[in-house]
């Protein structure tokens, strides 16, 4: 008898304490554990997690000194029937869709993909008050979900950046990289069950100033990356006072054609 595959969540995060109790919350019936790797986060991010903690023994907090940590806590499920499915601070899913997908999952209807891609709305504006996000949609954004069947590779061996980026993947024979399932070029935002918001363009610490409006571009690990050394220290002096630079990266993924607006309902 074939044994049902696991889903871990590894939840990367840092300084996130406006959202992060929702973020878990709305994964946690998807997911078989969380593994919430926490990047020295100065705000009451570790609060929360522990507090939520207390109440869901699937949620297990791991202090990293460095992002690239995070995919040591998944690296050893390759070869192993677990689908690892990598939230960010910042990503908000639809627990109800979650859930439709996590039978299909069960049921190996997706055992043959390598990865899932799903609809993702790019928030500029979040009102709870008045029930709505507004945002632009991935597609024509990229899409920034993460689902991957482990099962399928040997290997997944670092340096990686953080957790399932860069590294090498060894597959096993009858599979490549290629066989991605990209769910959201083909349904709209209304009828997906893999969505999320993505609040890359909001105040997600209480450590953040915002300047902007609502607006706090915070600078992804690709922005870090692609930085010279002066760059990093002008990076690192500005977030001592409070100040974020915005992410020319982010801009430039997240913030394609129209702006729309969508109920909230679905993710509260």
């Amino acid at each position: 008898m074939t044994t049902a595959p696991v889903i871990i969540g590894i939840v990367l995060v840092k300084n996130e304490d406006l959202f992060i109790d929702r973020v878990l919350v709305n994964i946690l019936e998807f997911c078989d554990k969380i593994i919430v790797a926490d990047n020295l986060s100065q705000d009451n991010t570790q609060r929360r997690v522990r507090e939520l903690q207390q109440h869901h023994k699937k949620i297990y907090y791991h202090s990293i000194a460095s992002p690239a940590q995070s995919h040591d806590l998944i690296s050893g499920y390759a070869g192993t029937n677990t689908w690892i499915f990598a939230v960010d601070g910042d990503e908000l899913y639809d627990p109800v869709g979650l859930k439709k997908l996590r039978h299909r999952i069960v049921a190996g209807e997706y055992e043959r993909q390598w990865m899932i891609l799903g609809n993702a709305l790019n928030c500029v504006d979040f009102n709870i008050e008045k029930g709505y996000a507004q945002g632009y949609l991935a597609p024509p954004c990229r899409s920034m979900t993460k689902l991957y069947n482990f099962k399928v590779i040997t290997v997944w061996s670092g340096p990686c950046s953080e957790r399932l980026h860069g590294g090498e993947v060894v597959f096993k024979e009858g599979y490549d990289k290629s066989l991605r399932l990209e769910l959201y070029k083909n349904i709209c935002w209304d009828d997906a069950e893999f969505r999320a918001l993505h609040f890359c363009f909001l105040r997600r610490s209480s450590l953040e100033k915002v300047t902007d409006s609502q607006k706090v571009i915070r600078k992804n690990i690709s922005d870090t990356l692609s930085e010279n050394i002066w760059a990093r220290i002008k990076s690192r002096l500005l977030k001592i006072v409070g100040v974020e630079q915005e992410s020319p990266w982010k801009l430039a993924k997240y913030m394609r054609g129209q702006l729309v607006t969508k109920p909230l309902t679905p993710f509260l």
